[in-house]
């Protein structure tokens, strides 16, 4: 999917939509900054004025109420203020479209959008239709992407890892229905990690996987020998149409994680 409508004319980021058309050093930067705002959550007072006077719209078409939350805080904390539009009662089910719904938002003076959509490809088709001063953070959509989980994961590995360059990563679970290891490997990737691993029964593989650079592996011990870090993710259950696995038993036998089969990655892992 085209990352250009993320760049400005100055090739300046404008929208974080996807992963992909980020460089290394961009990552680097927004790692670094994010380590800085740490210190926020520790004061008495957690604020800081970076977005006073500021309006951040947070719209979730699909549930996530972990994920709205943290992005509710973060932009309460940097001082904007923050609107939750619950589009379970939104105009959106009366047969508004979803242009209409952003533009009708827009029209209150948002500055930045946050979305989650079970639609791949909602939030570039929302970022074409913005004017240059609003700005828009995908928070998930569809199997496509969801970059701000990929770099807070990225900023995990960095803190206990220091380094990517010779990182053995491996990704188990849901491979084919999840945007967060999609994103996760296009971040992995750029970063230099020279072996990601993507471990999954063959039906929870998606097809040409090694295009993206990841070797898979349908056995977890194999998979897990000799790696750096385990990124584990769930099954989504909410994305399965048919028999993917047996049962969640079976699938847990062969691919949970247990301290047995964790013994096959590195001691320090």
């Amino acid at each position: 999917m085209d990352g250009a409508p993320q760049f400005d004319s100055q090739n300046q980021l404008r929208h974080l939509l996807t992963i992909e058309g980020l460089d290394r050093q961009t990552i680097l930067s927004i790692l670094d900054l994010a380590e800085s705002f740490v210190t926020v959550g520790e004061r008495e007072i957690k604020k800081v004025p970076l977005l006073r006077g500021k309006t951040v719209v947070n719209l979730f078409f699909e549930d996530s109420t972990r994920t709205r939350t943290t992005f509710e805080i973060a932009a309460k904390r940097l001082s904007a203020d923050v609107i939750n539009v619950n589009t379970r009662f939104s105009s959106a089910n009366k047969g508004e479209t979803l242009l209409d719904t952003i533009h009708n938002l827009e029209a209150m003076h948002t500055d930045l959008f946050v979305v989650r959509h079970s639609k791949s490809g909602a939030a570039h088709l929302i970022a074409r239709h913005l004017p240059p001063h609003v700005h828009l953070i995908n928070a998930g959509d569809g199997r496509h992407a969801h970059p701000t989980q990929a770099l807070l994961d990225m900023y995990t590995i960095r803190q206990y890892k220091k380094s990517f360059e010779n990182l053995k990563v491996a990704i188990v679970g849901d491979i084919l229905h999840s945007r967060v290891a999609r994103s996760q490997i296009h971040a992995l990737s750029i970063l230099g990690v020279p072996e990601i691993r993507v471990i999954a029964p063959m039906t929870l593989l998606p097809t040409a996987i090694e295009k993206l650079g990841a070797h898979p592996y349908c056995d977890l011990s194999t998979g897990l020998e000799g790696v750096d870090v385990v990124i584990m993710l769930r099954l989504q259950r909410e994305r399965m149409q048919g028999g993917f696995i047996p049962s969640e038993q079976e699938y847990f036998n062969l691919f949970g994680l247990t301290e047995e089969k964790l013994a096959h990655a590195k001691k320090d892992v």
